[in-house]
């Protein structure tokens, strides 16, 4: 994500951190290619002189002049920056306690994957402890309504809707009764969009949110859509008053116009992202940490929550134990594969590692070479993922042909595995051999 503009970014930073020491027109050279980078990313002309100016006045002072690494504050001067226009600090939702029901109002144009948002908040309020239920009000893109139905179905969360009724008022009515009747403690209306902002939409949102008296407005907007984007939040908020944005698709932002133009033309805080199409794919938004990943620093907080959803701490401690007795099976190898799968993209991974944006290229991981591993362990029987000692020639021969490979592949596969726990062993006894196991995990 935000691909483009973490590259020239990067390379600004790298044109002063060169320098032995920093002047004036070294300063003005990196802030003219900041400049440059933040046009190409559809920043708004508006905030990019703002944050030149920002930056250029801070950067240009005589605490960074003087300072013994200029280059280092020169760099936090512009993450100050961009987490200063990113919104500052991270915003929460504003809801009420549980006996009291809080509603969420979704907006947003068609197609900006605002029904596909609705179930993902609720699938992560529900993870929360909250008792959510979706309020099926978009009844003017055919299918809305079922679309809303199937992933209720799927993340175990019920879906209001009134078959045939064209009324959205009605429906909200219905579901405002039934989170009474049936306690639930969150009311998340999903409101029909349309190709562009047009007053037959706001008058009809502006009336369920009348009806609804929301706790929290969101706008879901596409981040691939730069600076429209922007105008569709300035428009939204005019009349609604939002409380917060949602940025689709930001996995797939390469340029990050919307996230660093929305909170100071809108003035709205962006309060989560969807980073990927499943329901799991939606995270806080953090302007510390989005900077942090923009300059190429990394976001390892991030990391650790992502792994602490698919790996509890007692598991942890398990596999920690098996590392440092050389116990670690091939069962265990399987389920992490599993694992970091969940926690997303092998690029989005990457990018929160420090130092591995642009040293590490994710296109060159082979995750087919990693299914057809899977394949091979999954043809094994359980005593042998258990036990690998155990597969003798014959064995590996049935798990070539199980697995659609060669004994050779199976050979190699085998071979890699014992290295691998031999470094893991070596690692939890000394702590130089961890960059050599970071590099033998990646080349297998």
């Amino acid at each position: 994500m935000l691909d483009r503009l973490s590259d020239r970014l990067t390379d600004a930073m790298r044109s002063i951190s060169g320098k032995n020491r920093i002047t004036e027109k070294n300063v003005q050279d990196a802030v003219e290619e900041i400049k440059l980078a933040l046009l190409e990313a559809d920043v708004s002309l508006k905030v990019v002189r703002r944050f030149v100016s920002r930056t250029l006045r801070e950067a240009s002072g005589e605490a960074v002049l003087r300072s013994v690494t200029p280059a280092q504050q020169f760099v936090k001067v512009v993450n100050d920056k961009l987490v200063e226009f990113l919104g500052d600090e991270r915003q929460d939702l504003e809801l009420r306690g549980p006996d009291v029901t809080s509603v969420i109002l979704f907006a947003g144009l068609q197609g900006s994957g605002k029904t596909t948002t609705a179930a993902k908040l609720a699938r992560r309020l529900a993870g929360e402890g909250r008792k959510p239920l979706l309020v099926a009000a978009d009844l003017v893109r055919p299918a809305a309504v079922d679309q809303l139905q199937q992933l209720g179905k799927q993340i175990d969360v019920p879906v209001h809707a009134i078959p045939g009724s064209s009324d959205p008022l009605k429906v909200v009515r219905e579901a405002q009764k039934r989170a009474k009747k049936e306690l639930f403690d969150t009311l998340i209306i999903d409101t029909a969009g349309r190709m562009q902002v047009d007053e037959a939409l706001m008058d009809e949102i502006r009336a369920v949110s009348d009806l609804a008296k929301p706790d929290e407005r969101i706008l879901v907007a596409d981040a691939m859509t730069g600076q429209n984007a922007v105008e569709v939040a300035r428009a939204f908020h005019e009349r609604l008053e939002l409380t917060g944005v949602i940025l689709s698709k930001f996995d797939s932002d390469t340029r990050g116009g919307a996230a660093l133009s929305i909170k100071t033309i809108a003035g709205t805080p962006i309060k989560f992202i969807g980073t990927g199409e499943k329901v799991e794919d939606l995270e806080p938004f953090y302007p510390d940490r989005i900077a942090s990943r923009i300059l190429g620093m990394g976001d390892v907080v991030s990391l650790v929550e992502k792994a602490q959803e698919t790996i509890d701490q007692d598991e942890a401690l398990r596999l920690q134990e098996k590392m440092a007795s050389a116990t670690f099976t091939l069962e265990d190898y399987l389920e992490q594969f599993q694992r970091v799968r969940k926690m997303g993209s092998v690029s989005s991974i990457l990018e929160m590692i420090p130092g591995m944006k642009g040293n590490v290229d994710p296109d060159q991981i082979d995750l087919d070479q990693i299914k057809h591993e899977e394949a091979i362990i999954l043809s094994m029987t359980l005593e042998e993922r258990r036990n690998h000692r155990l597969i003798g020639t014959s064995r590996r021969k049935r798990i070539a042909r199980g697995s659609g490979s060669s004994v050779f592949e199976v050979n190699q596969l085998l071979k890699r595995f014992d290295k691998m726990r031999s470094m893991m062993k070596k690692m939890t006894k000394n702590k130089k051999y961890q960059a050599k196991l970071m590099q033998q995990m990646g080349q297998m």
